[in-house]
């Protein structure tokens, strides 16, 4: 069960990289600040490895040209989920959207039931269900029906983004064998994805939106503690994933909604109602009881 405080401690990192990468918003734009995440967090990444090859020093990767695919894959995936759901965040707000991210559980649990055998008894299924409806409500425009769902519909895709990646990046790091511990061979994983994102993202970005590049590039100080909190998290994001299926990690990451509330509240001054409080708390209850079951 160490993958529980490991990945708390993922949330929380988390919601710190979240919060800095919407202060790179208004110059660097979502894909800017984006790409802070991935090639900041690299020397980080690269970092903790280090110290995790130090620690076990008798650690073996067996590489794989399946490791690559499936690295690829969810790198790619996270690029996608990462700029929709800072976009989602702009539009509706920072707890909210972070809310509708935890859509995630949902796609994440059925993808690793359909194709990687991750199974989900009924009871966890009732709590995936509660979790979407609660998101449901959560996503409710303040302005009825004929609201701007924009939030709601990038925050949704955002989690299916963030399902497929979890998968592949859970796949990516169970391939290169059982000959490393589990911190070895989730950091291993994240240095490659981060450095394939890195460069497919930068090169986009010099060829379709230089002046974003550029913003992201200058503004080093937050760009440094974006990138920090980004490779923190991800380090054991991907640590877990090797110790559990990814639905049932991402489900303990429901910790992330009351921290992101808190953090909103302090950072952006934003209030969530009495009602967005009680279907927080139904949706927490929902995923905790789909990561029990």
């Amino acid at each position: 069960m160490l993958f529980i405080p490991i990945t708390i401690a993922a949330a929380a990192f988390q919601v710190a990289r979240n919060a800095t990468q919407r202060s790179l918003m208004p110059g660097a734009g979502p894909w800017g600040a984006t790409l802070v995440r991935f090639l900041f967090g690299l020397p980080f990444s690269i970092a903790f490895l280090a110290v995790a090859l130090a620690v076990f020093p008798q650690s073996r990767l067996t590489g794989s040209a399946f490791f690559w695919v499936a690295g690829a894959a969810g790198g790619l995936c996270q690029i996608g989920a990462t700029a929709a759901l800072l976009v989602s965040m702009q539009r509706s707000s920072f707890a909210l959207g972070t809310a509708f991210q935890q859509s995630q559980l949902l796609f994440t649990a059925t993808i690793g039931a359909a194709f990687f055998q991750d199974l989900l008894s009924p009871a966890a299924w009732l709590g995936v269900a509660l979790v979407t409806a609660g998101l449901l409500v959560l996503s409710w425009p303040k302005t009825g029906w004929r609201g701007d769902w924009s939030g709601a519909w990038l925050g949704l895709l955002s989690g299916v983004l963030f399902g497929m990646s979890s998968n592949a990046f859970r796949q990516a790091a169970l391939s290169l064998g059982s000959e490393a511990p589990a911190v070895v061979a989730g950091i291993a994983t994240l240095v490659a994805v981060q450095a394939m994102q890195s460069a497919a993202l930068s090169a986009w970005l010099a060829f379709r939106d230089r002046p974003s590049l550029m913003s992201a590039l200058t503004s080093w100080r937050p760009s440094m503690r974006a990138g920090f909190f980004g490779a923190a998290a991800s380090s054991l994001w991907f640590t877990g994933f090797v110790m559990a299926p990814a639905s049932v990690v991402k489900a303990v990451g429901v910790v992330e909604m009351p921290i992101a509330a808190l953090a909103g509240r302090r950072l952006f001054a934003e209030k969530l109602t009495m009602l967005q409080w009680i279907v927080g708390t139904v949706t927490a209850v929902g995923v905790v009881l789909a990561a029990v079951g």
